[in-house]
């Protein structure tokens, strides 16, 4: 099969390692806007099977020419992309999955071409990251297994393994992107009804082993489709894992209007964006660098089978490879995108149309797939039921 990766970031460039050291892939194209870097890239991983294309996905031509030479496409672009390659795909008959955009409904806007992807023959998954898209799919499989699903309760972070003041965490993505989650509303599911609660709002501490006591709260955007997918749940929640004390911490800059998009204050004439200024210090203090990351996450699925309760569990706990120097984000995500694109291009998944992880991708194979990269997923089942209710 041939798969083609849009966008040469560290998400592209790990799915493209991913794809190259994979038995059915034959040949995988590296696109970017600026031609250098995607070249830097395809020597870096010295591979036959890679190869190197500028395209400007923002010209719907160059974006078809280049996307109808593979079976499928990997978009590891900026969300704001997604719309115009899901469109692009069902144009020219490829089947497409991406990282994911719950702002400005982006995602919602993908899900909607589901008539014209089917009526073209062609599968388009979004959401097919880490926190949405491991979730997805581990929610869904924990929900197959039961006779009568009630409560999905989500827990991921991705967090320094040695923690340095003063926040204790080091971004793996922008940290504007960290801002946004942490401010925008978080979408819940409590006795049955649909609401929207504040981010950083009713703190937990959780235990992961390897780790001391760790918290969780909640942030937006990582129940994704969950709560249209399964309508009937009476409980829904996603929290985001970190060390002790930030929620605290960060909860002060957003109460201070440090972190607001639509505010100014005057600063000698000019009007200044907090924000922006706070994202200018925070950047150097934040960044992960060379320090070793993990990737933390827990699924807990619970509802009925044969008559009693019963809770599925998943977890996972994934560290920085230091051999090739790849984060856990990265590993844990590109592995997730690219494991799945070869599930569609090998005809493992063989529905059309338009779906989110969790109704599409089958979890005892994307976990087998993701063991044999090294994102060891484990499932506990009923055992630990009890302590999840505790935490």
């Amino acid at each position: 099969m041939k798969i083609g990766v849009l966008g040469s970031g560290l998400m592209g460039k790990e799915a493209a390692r991913d794809l190259v050291s994979s038995e059915g892939v034959t040949a995988v194209g590296l696109a970017d806007i600026d031609l250098d870097r995607a070249h830097q890239v395809v020597d870096q991983l010295n591979s036959d099977k890679l190869t190197a294309y500028k395209v400007n996905a923002s010209d719907r031509a160059d974006l078809a020419d280049y996307m109808s030479q593979f079976d499928v496409i990997i978009n590891a672009l900026f969300y704001s992309f997604n719309e115009i390659v899901a469109k692009t795909a069902i144009q020219v008959g490829v089947h497409s999955v991406d990282l994911g955009g719950h702002i400005g409904h982006v995602t919602d806007k993908v899900l909607e071409m589901k008539e014209e992807a089917s009526a073209a023959n062609v599968t388009l998954i979004p959401d097919l990251g880490v926190a949405p898209g491991m979730i997805n799919i581990l929610s869904g499989y924990g929900a197959e297994k039961l006779d009568k699903l009630e409560e999905i309760k989500l827990y991921v972070g991705g967090i320094p393994v040695q923690p340095e003041p003063p926040f204790e965490y080091n971004h793996v993505f922008s940290m504007e992107g960290v801002f946004d989650h942490y401010t925008d509303p978080s979408l819940i599911i409590r006795n049955g009804v649909k609401q929207e609660i504040p981010s950083l709002s009713e703190v937990e501490t959780v235990h992961f082993e390897k780790f001391g006591p760790l918290e969780a709260f909640h942030t937006s955007g990582g129940t994704s489709t969950l709560s249209l997918s399964y309508p009937e749940l009476k409980t829904l929640e996603y929290k985001t894992i970190r060390y002790r004390g930030h929620a605290e911490k960060f909860k002060l800059l957003v109460d201070l209007n440090l972190t607001r998009m639509d505010y100014e204050v005057d600063v000698k004439g000019q009007k200044i964006n907090p924000r922006e200024v706070l994202l200018k210090v925070l950047d150097p203090i934040v960044e992960l660098g060379d320090k070793d990351d993990a990737v933390l996450l827990r699924v807990a699925v619970s509802g009925e089978k044969d008559g009693a309760p019963a809770t599925y569990v998943y977890e996972m706990t994934t560290f920085k490879d230091r051999e090739t120097n790849v984060t856990a984000m990265a590993r844990a995500t590109a592995n997730t995108i690219s494991a799945v694109a070869q599930m569609l291009g090998n005809g493992t998944i063989t529905k059309r149309g338009v779906y989110p992880p969790e109704k599409i991708v089958a979890g005892d194979i994307y976990i087998k797939e993701m063991a044999k990269r090294g994102v060891n997923i484990k499932e506990k089942f009923n055992a630990v039921q009890a302590a999840v209710k505790a935490q």
